[in-house]
């Protein structure tokens, strides 16, 4: 097994695809740490003996940030830094900002580990050897071992009453899931007959499965490992149906609900919900250290204000945040810069990841049967794209800055082509009425609106989150220009959670949302996306299900496009990178030419809002949910205060 000191783009991505030829991904350095001050924040602990000191907290061998390759300073310890988020729910965002995954990104978006001490993958990419970091601790001080990884196989997602549909299908290569094994106290191993290109992918996502849990904290809840009859009394304390969901409420780590459980994030929760102020502090065992061994994070607390969207601008205008980019908008930029005098803080624009800013999704499963076959009609996805003026929508909403563009990959992806962001998003209302006349729907009411084949009037409701209100501007110029071609337009606001329930039952006809997060797809990335594998994309949500149901629910793709999208999916998974790339671009081809979903507008630059004393925040950077983090990639912990 070669071993390599840093792993290049190129093998980086051979890795995401898990074709790495004898070769192991390890940290850049295993610099031993020592002779080096206590944080500020622990002197007190540490001199009481409730706290260990900091040589006795880090792993043997901590993961050392490369400062000189992410182009960083070394920091000072201290204070605070504040941001604003929407809703309560979005407390999550601390798990992305921190970005702490076994492999994950760099600014450069290599593959790297980073709670894992090194990853070992075969020539065949079907064989995976993670390397935990001996001394590594979770954030109450116990030792993090093989045995989480275990508790987290055998007794969760393994598990009926847990996991009643069986583990993530990520773990599983077609029907086969992983083989599992404890090779020592610090390594374990994955393993399937076939390459999983999903699997790397997976642990570095911007929300990853973690594959692993705290399984000293969590055994209290579960069934196998305490007395049946003090769980049932916990449970029925707590007014709950079974163990099962107690173990679900006391663990789920990407939601922050429960303040007790223990961590591997650089900062942790201490606010219980309901509130509109939640305050994390900095984890005394995280794994990470600067150049000089100190420990990160450098800021000890991370506050998220909770606030109405709406009032977000004026709160960051008016000083109140010392890093934000969330909620805020290019709409935002003039009042932001002109307020930018009176604060300290500096607007910073930064490249967006998205395929799109923001695109619309006919439900091709949608539970009308009229509307069913009308959307799914090629026809009438491309005369409603045609009858939609991008441009207009450029210069009223963005100042000119944006870009027309169809709901794809960008300009900076290996796969990209101008079609897949051109073709049928030219302004052409003749050429929009022809395409519906030849459908057979020239016949309109009384006040020029087409009608259905049953005779109902062509009125389309768009439903929308409400969160985002460039997109109801969107749609009040959009819904104007399909007048023109005899369509009428009702926005519906909803909840996400409501729209997303809607859309899965079929009852949503079209939505507006946010486009493709990773618009910089490499042969190696997985093309979910762009295929019907997943429930959550909103113009075909039942044959997603039933992808990722195995045919237990949703319903089986019948268009020929659709099925042809999922060949060449199963393609993708068990080719080579030259077969996977031939399998990126059919998928890419099929959809430009089916607008299954209808992209606005895209590069949109994503205003950044950084303290003018706050050090190691990029000038510039790429704003994206996936591949990114949006934050997490610059790593918010080597974030410092220059005051």
């Amino acid at each position: 097994m070669t071993r390599f000191p840093i792993i290049s783009k190129f093998l980086a991505r051979r890795v995401l695809a898990g074709m790495v030829v004898g070769a192991s991904v390890i940290t850049t350095s295993l610099m031993p740490v020592s002779g080096h001050a206590e944080v500020p924040y622990f002197e007190d602990a540490v001199a009481k003996g409730t706290l260990p000191p900091m040589l006795e907290r880090l792993p043997e061998h901590p993961n050392v940030i490369d400062f000189g390759a992410e182009d960083k300073t070394i920091g000072k310890y201290g204070g605070e830094f504040v941001t604003i988020m929407g809703r309560s729910k979005d407390i999550r965002m601390a798990v992305v900002y921190g970005y702490a995954r076994l492999v994950g990104y760099d600014p450069d978006l290599n593959l790297q580990p980073d709670i894992l001490e090194a990853l070992d993958v075969n020539e065949e990419g079907n064989v995976f050897t993670l390397h935990i970091r001996k001394g590594h601790k979770w954030s109450d001080g116990a030792p993090f071992t093989a045995e989480d990884f275990r508790y987290y196989w055998e007794d969760i997602v393994n598990n009926d009453e847990l996991y009643p549909v069986g583990p993530p299908r990520f773990l599983f290569v077609g029907d086969e899931p992983a083989t599992f094994e404890i090779l020592d106290e610090y390594t374990v191993r994955y393993s399937w007959s076939q390459s999983n290109p999903f699997f790397l992918a997976e642990l570095a996502a911007t929300l990853p499965p973690f594959i692993y849990r705290p399984a000293h904290y969590l055994k209290q809840f579960h069934e196998k490992y305490r007395d049946r009859d003090e769980i049932d009394a916990i449970v029925a304390e707590r007014s709950l149906r079974s163990w099962a969901v107690l173990h679900t409420d006391m663990d789920r780590p990407d939601r922050l609900s429960n303040i007790n459980r223990p961590s591997l994030d650089p900062w942790l929760v201490t606010t219980e919900e309901p509130s509109d102020r939640f305050v994390f502090v900095r984890n005394p065992y995280y794994h990470r250290v600067d150049p000089e061994g100190n420990q990160l994070p450098y800021i000890d607390r991370m506050i998220f204000n909770i606030s109405n969207s709406k009032l977000v601008p004026a709160k960051v205008g008016a000083g109140e945040v010392d890093l934000q980019s969330r909620v805020l908008s290019l709409k935002d930029y003039t009042f932001l810069k002109q307020s930018e005098a009176k604060q300290n803080y500096q607007v910073r624009l930064w490249d967006v990841g998205a395929g799109a800013h923001a695109a619309l999704y006919p439900n091709l499963t949608c539970s009308d049967p009229v509307w069913r076959g009308v959307l799914r009609d090629v026809r009438f996805r491309r005369a409603l794209s045609m009858a939609i003026n991008r441009t207009e929508i450029n210069r009223v909403l963005y100042f000119g800055l944006a870009q027309p563009t169809n709901n794809t990959v960008l300009r900076k992806s290996p796969l990209f082509k101008p079609e897949y962001r051109e073709s049928f998003t030219n302004f052409d209302t003749d050429a929009a009425n022809a395409l519906l006349d030849d459908m057979g729907l020239a016949e309109r009411d009384s006040d020029g609106i087409r009608l259905l084949p049953d005779g109902r009037p062509m009125e389309i409701i768009v439903e929308t989150t409400g969160e985002n209100p460039e997109h109801d501007d969107m749609l009040e110029l959009i819904g104007d220009s399909w007048r023109q071609v005899g369509v009428k337009m009702f926005v519906k606001g909803l909840q996400r959670e409501v729209l997303r329930n809607r859309a899965y039952s079929g009852e949503t006809i079209m939505s507006i949302f946010n486009g493709v997060d990773n618009g910089l797809a490499t042969p190696n990335t997985v093309p979910s996306e762009f295929v019907p594998a997943q429930q959550d994309s909103l113009q075909w949500p039942k044959w997603g299900q039933y992808y990722q149901t195995d045919g237990e629910a949703g319903e089986a793709p019948d268009m020929p496009a659709a099925k042809e999208l999922m060949n060449q999916y199963r393609k993708w998974q068990t080719s080579n990178e030259k077969g996977r790339k031939e399998a990126w671009q059919d998928i890419l081809d099929i959809n430009s030419e089916n607008m299954f979903s209808i992209g606005l507008i895209g590069n949109v630059p994503q205003p950044v809002v950084v303290d003018k004393d706050m050090r190691n925040v990029p000038e510039k950077g790429i704003h994206s949910w996936e591949p990114g983090a949006f934050f997490g990639i610059y790593r918010p912990d080597t974030f410092w205060w220059d005051r």
